[in-house]
């Protein structure tokens, strides 16, 4: 459908006044919310994560398309009544490990993957193991995202992980973990469950890791 076309558009080129309309108009149309977002929002940021990979788009562009597809959100949550859409994909703790300060790049993975319809609460920088263990638990949240940038402070999502387990519920949670000095072999070191080097691939892996 063209109209739904043009939202992703939209969405992917951080139009947030232009996609908040649209999408009302869609809801006018009686194109259901769920359809909005797969075929509008959804399709919106893959095509930037595509060009994102690509090197034909940049950090800029994935935070107005973040902020962008959380208002069309925000338009179609009281419409969320019935459908798939009525509960969120699950929830996402995240923050920046003990001893870092960055937060530009946990900043945008938490937009984007808001953007993708998760429930996310951010708990910002320099965060301490227990205060990710007490949020999880208190936020009942099925997915735990670590952001670390300066490399000494990869050791603090070892040791956030070995709480989990020491609290006994490392089994209930999925972690995923990124930022600049992390790959696919340190994940595998540290036991967690999943790597993304970048937002797109982020949201992607929540929404692996949440089914």
């Amino acid at each position: 459908m063209e109209g739904l076309k043009k939202l992703a558009e939209y969405v992917e080129y951080g139009k947030r006044q232009e996609a908040k309309s649209l999408a009302q108009k869609l809801l006018g149309e009686n194109i259901s919310p769920d359809t909005i977002v797969k075929e509008g929002i959804m399709a919106g940021l893959n095509a930037l994560g595509e060009r994102f990979e690509k090197f034909e788009a940049f950090v800029p562009e994935l935070m107005v398309a973040g902020r962008a597809a959380k208002e069309v959100l925000e338009v179609l949550k009281p419409k969320m009544t019935q459908g798939p859409l009525h509960k969120i994909k699950g929830t996402v703790v995240i923050g920046t490990v003990e001893g870092d300060v960055h937060d530009v790049g946990k900043n945008i993975v938490a937009m984007v993957i808001e953007g993708g319809g998760f429930k996310v609460i951010d708990l910002g920088v320099d965060v301490p193991p227990s205060k990710f263990i007490k949020e999880v638990k208190y936020h009942e949240a099925n997915i735990l995202a670590l952001s670390a940038l300066y490399t000494p402070t990869r050791l603090a999502m070892k040791g956030t992980l070995e709480l989990l387990r020491t609290e006994g519920i490392r089994d209930s949670i999925k972690v995923m973990v990124g930022g600049a000095p992390i790959d696919q072999n340190f994940c595998d070191l540290i036991g967690a469950d999943g790597y993304a080097p970048d937002a797109p691939a982020a949201l992607k892996l929540a929404e692996r890791l949440a089914n």
